[in-house]
């Protein structure tokens, strides 16, 4: 696990600046644009940019000239599109307090203000776009940053990384073929302090008292190393003192342990946000050490939605900023689609919840958004003393403000708080609701109550989603992309899951972008409870900590040689942040469990353990493995016998054997590859079949289609399995 905490707070990025591009926003009005947000085709279109100056928004961009690329990649052409320019700044934005649509913000209104009574920020920007405009296919490819990296690079079937630049880096360039103009802009102010190399920061304000005093309140850290040679680390925040003895320091081995106290004469802080253990001792590998103290000075954090806000509004709407200087892609976007993995898909959800698919003038910002691996999860973002980099899965951080409600984007009653609400109702109202993508892997069932997405708080049974939302299941994929199975598992006691999403995710973007100019995309596919797919977690002893369980024999999950089954899956609990939570002030932190817990379910498995519910790619239709969206840790690094210990975002590829002699004799209830197959000619067959299957109803693309055969005639190669050790197929 990556346990993601730096310091954020006041900082200055520094930048060399050749020449400047002042922005001026397309925001600041009230006016509403009233198309209907469940209309794909009445979706903003072409925008007419604008030069009227306002006082909220964008209000300048700088160019890194040295940084940025008349013609990059090394000149490679793009199919008729032909070759890229890269073009690398800073945006500074400042934003009026008192709109309504940034008063959403938490703790805007204690934020520093200009002379004209504005709270300033400036970011980060990154461009991609076609050297001649005019072959481009005027749509925007936005990306939400991922703790300030760009994560786009599997999917576009390249090298990606925070600076693509070479040909190789480039790759087959899925998106620039299509003649997409991509862009990027920073967001996350965890980042500030970031040494990876251009990454995509943002500077924030930080909030003051009234008086100008400073600010505190309740700070948490989870703290879990995987080596044991660390021996210090870094808080999301500085203490407000560096007294021990005003503050809590745990440990404990395993997820179900009591935490114990470590003494305050056993740590220290070496720094206003850095602890360390006395003596220069390491924290023990993969310990779970949890941090309670106060904090001080949080960063207005919910201005990053309204940065990518702006920021986009600038390019679809503006010519020109204050200073006459023109937006570098003015003219050239009538379309804006966002495209999201993991943490930035969650940031999405609160942004449409919270409204900010509205500009300043009342206009949509973007029309179709793609979440890959969000499910029904919230940010955490806009709270004081945010911790945007946390994420909750069944062996970390559940103590956190990200699996509150809403879930859906359908309207929903919570049964616990009696609150009724959803992501779509703000954008309704002021008809900004783009079309939205949900794409969801195993992993996000089994660890972060992924279903509460498509179904009802109180009862679990299916909603009806909403005209502009489709939500798409990828049967047995864990959170990311597919792992291999030629080294031996290490921090997990299995291989990750083998499914790779990418290839239906290229296709289910295509139908996004389709969607947008007015063809409806496939029908959603996901665990329902009408269809008899989905199987309900039981609560039990440690559900106040966040985990459950779900009952083989209710699974169907047959039992594997030297595979553990404990069935543990992450229990969406209610908890109590204290009074001031919906003003995004956390003053019970960590929260206390109240005790009730919202209905959490998991897809249902065929006899070899393979999820019968969703988009069941290739892989797992023609499969040479179990795969899964859970895995367990091993001993090693602090996994529990009883399987009480889950391995965070991987899934479990369990293996075949080759032969019937093989099965046998390590009695393996499930046919070996022999047996299914006859020889590789055979899963060549299946697997072409398998593929041409989902290309039918457009859940695969015709080269993702001959990838898929081209890969099945490849040896099935094994190394380290713990059922079968090693063996090519």
């Amino acid at each position: 696990m990556k346990n993601r905490s730096r310091m954020p707070g006041r900082f200055r990025h520094a930048f060399l600046s050749i020449f400047v591009i002042a922005g001026l926003a397309g925001c600041g009005g009230s006016s509403n644009d009233n198309s209907a947000g469940n209309n794909a085709g009445n979706n903003g279109g072409s925008q007419t940019p604008s030069t009227q100056a306002v006082a909220s928004g964008i209000t300048k961009i700088v160019l890194d000239a040295a940084s940025s690329e008349a013609v990059t990649f090394g000149g490679k052409a793009f199919g008729a599109v032909g070759a890229y320019q890269k073009i690398r700044g800073t945006a500074t934005g400042q934003l009026d307090p008192n709109d309504p649509r940034n008063k959403v913000i938490a703790d805007i209104a204690l934020a520093p203000k200009n002379a004209n009574g504005m709270v300033e920020y400036s970011m980060d920007f990154y461009l991609l776009k076609p050297v001649d405009a005019s072959k481009g296919n005027r749509k925007l490819f936005f990306e939400v940053n991922n703790r300030g990296t760009k994560q786009f690079g599997s999917f576009n079937q390249s090298a990606g990384g925070n600076n693509p630049s070479t040909a190789a880096d480039a790759g087959a360039g899925f998106l620039m073929n299509q003649g997409y103009t991509l862009a990027w802009a920073g967001w996350d102010g965890e980042v500030a302090n970031d040494t990876t190399a251009d990454s995509l920061k943002i500077t924030l304000p930080v909030a003051k008292n009234p008086d100008g005093s400073a600010i505190t309140g309740p700070s948490y850290e989870y703290i879990v190393i995987d080596n044991a040679t660390t021996k210090s680390f870094t808080t999301y925040y500085k203490t407000a003192t560096t007294d021990t003895t005003r503050a809590t320091l745990t440990k404990r081995h395993y997820t179900t342990d009591t935490p114990t106290v470590v003494p305050p004469t056993d740590w220290s802080w070496t720094g206003p946000n850095t602890i360390a253990l006395a003596g220069g001792a390491a924290f023990q590998q993969s310990w779970i050490y949890e941090l309670n103290f106060t904090a001080v000075d949080p960063y207005v954090a919910g201005i990053g939605f309204a940065a990518q806000r702006d920021f986009v509004s600038f390019l679809r709407s503006a010519r020109a900023d204050s200073l006459g200087t023109p937006n570098p892609v003015a003219g050239s976007v009538d379309r804006v689609l966002s495209w999201s993995l993991s943490q930035p898909a969650r940031f999405m959800n609160d942004f449409i919840w919270l409204g900010f698919n509205q500009d300043g003038n009342g206009r949509k910002v973007f029309d179709g958004v793609f979440n890959w691996i969000g499910g029904g999860n919230g940010l955490g973002l806009n709270y004081r003393f945010a911790q945007a980099g946390r994420t909750e899965r069944n062996r970390q951080n559940h103590l956190n403000a990200e699996g509150v409600f809403p879930f859906s984007y359908t309207t929903t009653t919570d049964p616990l708080s009696g609150k009724t609400d959803g992501r779509n109702v703000r954008c309704t109202a002021t008809g900004t609701c783009p079309v939205v993508i949900n794409v969801i892997s195993g992993n996000e069932y089994w660890v972060k109550g992924g279903s509460l997405l498509t179904t009802d708080p109180a009862t679990g049974a299916d909603v009806r989603e909403p005209a502009n939302v489709r939500n798409y299941y990828i049967a047995g994929s864990q959170h990311g992309n597919a792992s291999p199975t030629t080294a031996a598992p290490t921090t997990c006691t299995q291989f990750g899951s083998g499914v790779d999403p990418n290839p239906a995710l290229r296709a289910l973007f295509v139908a996004l972008d389709q969607w947008v100019d007015g063809t409806q995309p496939p029908p959603s596919a996901v665990p329902s409870t009408a269809a008899g797919t989905a199987v309900f977690a039981s609560t039990g002893p440690f559900s106040s900590i966040g985990i459950g369980t779900v009952p083989q024999a209710a699974l169907g999950f047959p039992t594997i040689p030297k595979a553990l089954y404990s069935g543990l899956v992450t229990v969406r609990n209610q908890f109590n942040f204290g009074s001031r939570f919906d003003a995004g002030i956390l003053d019970i932190y960590p929260p206390q469990p109240t005790g009730r817990y919202y209905p959490n379910a998991v897809s249902k498995v065929d006899a070899d353990g393979n999820d019968v519910a969703g988009i069941r790619l290739p892989e797992v239709v023609a499969p040479v493995a179990t795969n899964t969206g859970w895995n367990l840790r091993s001993a090693a690094f602090g996994g529990k016998a009883d399987g009480t210990d889950g391995c965070e975002a991987a899934g479990s590829s369990f293996v075949f054997a080759p032969t019937a002699a093989v099965r046998q004799a390590a009695g393996d209830p499930r046919p070996s590859l022999e047996e299914r197959y006859g020889d590789r000619a055979g899963l060549v067959a299946a697997r072409t079949a398998a593929a041409n299957a989902l290309k039918a109803q457009r859940l695969l693309l015709q080269a993702d289609v001959d990838a898929y055969i081209s890969k099945a005639a490849q040896p099935v190669t094994i190394v380290g399995s713990p059922t079968y050790g090693a063996y090519t197929w």
